[in-house]
């Protein structure tokens, strides 16, 4: 399965000034599988997983000196590790933690040798370590794969092609808008991690990639108790499944089914946003560029990193799924507002974490809300999501008043169209925000 992150680790690869790269993000997204296919490109792949292979952790005790690591490691494994020639693959590095420290000398001692390093529990490894490279490494952050990623793995890259050289004057013929929403609803479904994406593929099945989406939850409860040591189990489980349920509001830990204190409840959920599983969305009163600058901490939305886990969470029913005519119907856990903050996420720049925001206004005589704002060139340009194909614009409208805005977007399942100063933009092409109309 072709991903967009493969152009970019090759033009990595290719460049002559390349730092040692860390691919980061939550498990399952497709980390390994994205060094392995960069592997191919070189003449010798050298893959360790210092999971699975505990005795290699010694070669990185003591000095940090690469030149004798890689001496060590290429005569324990019996094979040549030689710069320009050889990909080392470093997974699961956060089993090491020397091994992290000593990515820096890499880039510094041995700059011919193209080093990637990976692990699902990254982050937290990176907490404990005061500076492991600052200005010597270079990061590529992973996320599920995006509905434009889905198609092309389902053999419909022309109508994501179709999809991008539509615009606002020019919809789509309605033959293609359907057959788009169809695709749409498969992937909100089974959501984006590759696993699942390849079950459908290889057995067309709905039924067995909700299967596979259950193992993979319980693989994700599992790598709760390697962080246990900072919360408890059982408390980051009872925060990841409030997470889905309290998903198109505002999170309230008052809300979580939980004894714990709102202090370690927010422990918790930190712990799963580093981890990649959740995406905070913060509240910014908007006034002005940037937006993290106008931040409320205290008031925040939460959503699941993939919508298949967080569908399979709220245990939607696949026959009421399927048939099911109108969209706003199976929107249980505002799916929809989930698609779009993942899509905004995944498709804004892979070298940092991208921050979203939301802008709410509570007044009882005068109560507003739109679901996202982001940077639009040096403006300001405010998404409201819509399930449906109707709904009020009365928020979005009162903002671009209060902002003297002169445009807005209204994203739902309705086909391209202009309502004045709003744009309306199909759910199914969140990524036209980003990306130019194919050639």
């Amino acid at each position: 399965m072709e991903r967009h992150i493969f152009k970019s680790l090759r033009d990595w690869a290719a460049d002559p000034k390349r730092k040692v790269l860390l691919l980061r993000g939550a498990r399952q997204v497709g980390k390994t599988y994205a060094a392995r296919e960069l592997g191919k490109d070189f003449e010798n792949f050298f893959e360790i997983n210092f999971e699975e292979e505990k005795p290699v952790r010694e070669f990185f005790s003591g000095s940090l000196n690469p030149t004798g690591i890689v001496a060590k490691l290429a005569a324990y494994y019996a094979r040549p590790i030689v710069p320009g020639k050889t990909l080392l693959f470093l997974d699961e590095i956060q089993a090491c933690p020397e091994a992290i420290s000593s990515l820096r000398f890499f880039h510094e001692k041995i700059p011919g040798l193209h080093v990637i390093a990976a692990g699902s529990l990254l982050e937290f490894a990176l907490s404990e370590i005061p500076s492991f490279g600052v200005g010597r490494i270079s990061s590529f952050f992973m996320f599920p794969m995006t509905f434009a990623e889905f198609l092309n793995a389902v053999k419909d890259k022309a109508l994501r092609d179709a999809a991008l050289a539509a615009g606002f004057d020019k919809p789509l013929e309605q033959a293609l808008h359907q057959r788009l929403i169809d695709r749409l609803r498969e992937y909100l479904l089974i959501g984006g991690l590759p696993e699942v994406v390849q079950s459908y593929l290889d057995r067309n099945d709905l039924r067995h990639t909700q299967d596979v989406l259950d193992d993979l939850i319980n693989t994700i409860k599992t790598d709760f108790a390697k962080y246990k040591k900072k919360s408890p189990t059982t408390r980051i489980g009872e925060v990841f499944e409030s997470v889905a349920a309290q998903s198109g509001s505002k999170f309230m830990y008052s809300n979580v089914p939980s004894g714990s204190s709102t202090a370690a409840l927010q422990d918790a959920l930190n712990l799963l946003v580093d981890a990649g599983i959740v995406h905070k969305i913060h509240h910014s009163s908007a006034g002005g560029i940037p937006l993290g600058a106008q931040v409320n901490p205290r008031k925040f939305k939460a959503v699941l990193f993939d919508t298949g886990i967080h569908q399979r969470i709220l245990g939607l029913d696949l026959a009421d799924y399927l048939l099911a005519k109108d969209f706003k119907t199976i929107n249980r856990g505002s799916i929809a507002e989930v698609f779009v903050a993942l899509e905004l996420i995944a498709h804004q720049s892979l070298h940092q974490k991208s921050d979203l925001y939301y802008w709410h206004r509570e007044e009882k005589s005068s109560n507003a809300e739109v679901d996202y704002v982001i940077q639009s060139g040096e403006s300001i340009l405010p998404l409201e999501v819509k399930a449906g194909t109707k709904g009020q614009m009365q928020s979005i409208r009162v903002f671009m008043s209060e902002r003297k805005l002169n445009k807005g977007i209204r994203i739902s399942m309705e086909n391209y169209a202009t309502l004045g100063d709003i744009d309306i933009l199909p759910l199914y092409a969140v990524e036209k925000l980003f990306a130019p109309a194919p050639r």
